[in-house]
């Protein structure tokens, strides 16, 4: 059986955070982005780092599936999309079901959160979602 020695498209650029967030037409939608910007900087200590074209990602963890395919990938993330805003990394930790029960409007699917606008949430429950999924996959969680 051959190793599948792909690796995940979605990498760290450098681009500019500034740049993507300035450019996001709808004003509710920009004004989550600077505010997700602020949360997630202050929560996880890490620097904003554009992943890919749209996600905006803090700290990274490297990953290696048993078909071979490894990479890095953000701990938590964001991207402020024209449906909604999407966040990462949230939903993997033990504590991630209770909290999400009390998060307000949301919808999850594929390891994403999927956000309206920060108004439809509680935001003291957003970012203990935020510190326990970041902690989860920086400290917790084992890819081998």
């Amino acid at each position: 059986m051959a190793v599948n020695k792909t690796h995940n498209k979605t990498r760290a650029t450098g681009a500019s955070v500034e740049e993507l967030l300035s450019a996001v037409e709808h004003p509710v939608r920009r004004r989550d982005g600077y505010r997700l910007l602020e949360l997630m900087s202050g929560i996880t200590g890490q620097p904003a780092e554009m992943w890919g074209p749209t996600i905006v990602g803090y700290g990274r963890y490297h990953y290696k599936y048993a078909t071979g395919r490894e990479g890095d990938a953000p701990a938590v993330g964001f991207s402020p999309r024209k449906a909604s805003l999407s966040l990462y990394g949230l939903s993997y930790g033990p504590e991630s079901a209770g909290l999400l029960a009390r998060l307000g409007k949301h919808k999850t699917g594929a390891g994403c959160l999927y956000i309206n606008k920060l108004d439809d949430v509680d935001e003291a429950v957003l970012t203990e979602l935020i510190r326990n999924g970041y902690r989860y996959v920086t400290t917790e969680l084992h890819h081998e």
